[in-house]
């Protein structure tokens, strides 16, 4: 059995199921349960710091755990961190077997911050028993001296432990996603992956392959992926305001996805009329519905302006804004402010007839699409309203960097092309 504490809606599930392995995922909301169960992933829904151990010792081989991260990541008011002490105490006490959890829960300034600590109440219960053989842990980068506690802990035990930061963009992630791992065996020298991927296109040497460069959104998406032109024009041209050629140079997989109506291709094309034009009611309405009130609104011409698309990561002055080319910034939801849009800038100067001020409509990221920057596959299920189905994607582990870190453990070798747009 692998154990997934705080399994959340099945990052590191994913990646076990293209791997061959299967997990028992322990979680507590009911809409990324809801995600999973449609998945086909066990889930027990559960509070991880109340259920029990007994069920699972004498039959873990692996443990996972991504405990929440609200407490502690930089989109909260990291109360965790006010809170280390406390937590890195409940921590020393559990590793010891004593459980002072509930003293220590209220001094805590953010209740979720001692979820950090629960992992190490399985492994202590398990390793009575000499289990697991071997253990993987994520979290935001803050909380990596933690980790190093638990290295120690470990290493006590007889474990060989590597912990540390790494970039999800590096092993393939389209996305700039920086986590604190710790991984750790019985039966093997633990040690990071080997990176695939670099922010600069490595050139092979006479030590190996070079590494690729970082993967950017707009190969994720599908936007613009080809390497050759394609004659063929779809309705309403693509992303930099001229013809979006299907996507016969990416991968077989995203051509199935689209063919199967699992996957549209964005952002819209509508460009809004003069903003001197507009008023704050009209401002509100739809693309399709300012389309169908006028006509003449204007749409992408072979004399239109291109315009560059970007990913805004949210509405703060300080915002993320990466364009197609680059990969994502960390995706994280739960609030307004974070909410991440499309946005667009012209890539080149307009035509002397065309309205410069006339620029493409922010769009707001869909489920979907964050789903692939997070290496989901197009039609994962992804089960609640909109909102839900965000916090779920914000949260997860990507099942791209999971399957790297997962592999090693298990025995087998990771093709990342498994990971691109499965069903």
């Amino acid at each position: 059995m692998i154990l997934d504490l705080f399994a959340g809606p099945g990052g590191w599930s994913r990646a076990l199921h293209v791997l061959g392995a299967r997990d028992v995922g322990l979680e507590w909301d009911p809409w990324a349960c809801k995600t999973r169960t449609a998945a086909g992933q066990l889930t027990i829904r559960t509070d991880v710091a109340t259920y029990p151990v007994w069920p699972f010792t004498g039959r873990t081989e692996g443990v996972i755990a991504s405990p929440p991260c609200q407490a502690w990541s930089m989109a909260g008011k990291r109360l965790g961190l006010l809170d280390q002490p406390l937590v890195h105490t409940a921590v020393e006490d559990l590793a010891a077997g004593r459980d002072t959890r509930e003293r220590l829960l209220t001094a805590c300034r953010d209740e979720r911050s001692l979820l950090a600590a629960e992992p190490m109440r399985y492994l202590y219960a398990l390793n009575t028993v000499g289990e697991p053989d071997w253990v993987a842990i994520e979290e935001v980068p803050d909380v990596l001296p933690l980790w190093k506690q638990y290295a120690a802990v470990l290493r006590g035990w007889g474990f060989s432990v590597w912990c540390g930061i790494l970039n999800a963009a590096d092993f393939g992630v389209p996305q700039t996603r920086k986590r604190a791992i710790l991984l750790a065996s019985r039966v093997r020298t633990a040690q990071p992956p080997t990176p695939t991927h670099a922010q600069v296109a490595e050139p092979d040497s006479l030590f190996g392959p070079g590494r690729a460069r970082w993967v950017s959104m707009a190969q994720a998406l599908g936007w613009g992926a080809t390497d050759r032109p394609v004659p063929t024009v779809c309705a309403g041209g693509g992303p930099g305001g001229g013809p979006e050629p299907f996507p016969s140079g990416s991968r077989k997989t995203l051509s199935d996805a689209r063919e199967r109506g699992t996957w549209t291709p964005r952002p819209d094309r509508t460009v809004r009329q003069s903003r001197g034009d507009r008023t704050g009611r009209a401002a509100k309405h739809s693309r399709h519905e300012r389309r169908a009130a006028d006509p003449h609104a204007q749409t992408y011409t072979a004399k239109a302006p291109r315009w560059s698309w970007s990913l805004r990561s949210n509405s703060q002055a300080n915002a993320t804004v990466r364009p197609l080319s680059e990969p994502a910034g960390t995706l994280f939801f739960g609030h307004r402010a974070n909410e991440c849009t499309w946005v667009a800038e012209p890539a080149s100067p307009p035509a002397e007839d065309t309205d410069p001020s006339a620029v493409p409509d922010p769009i707001r990221i869909t489920a979907q699409e964050a789903g692939l920057l997070q290496t989901f596959p197009a039609d994962y299920p992804w089960a609640g309203n909109k909102g839900q189905q965000f916090s779920q994607i914000g949260n997860a582990v990507p099942p791209l960097l999971a399957g790297h870190l997962l592999a090693p453990h298990l025995g087998v070798r990771l093709d990342p092309d498994d990971f691109t747009l499965a069903a």
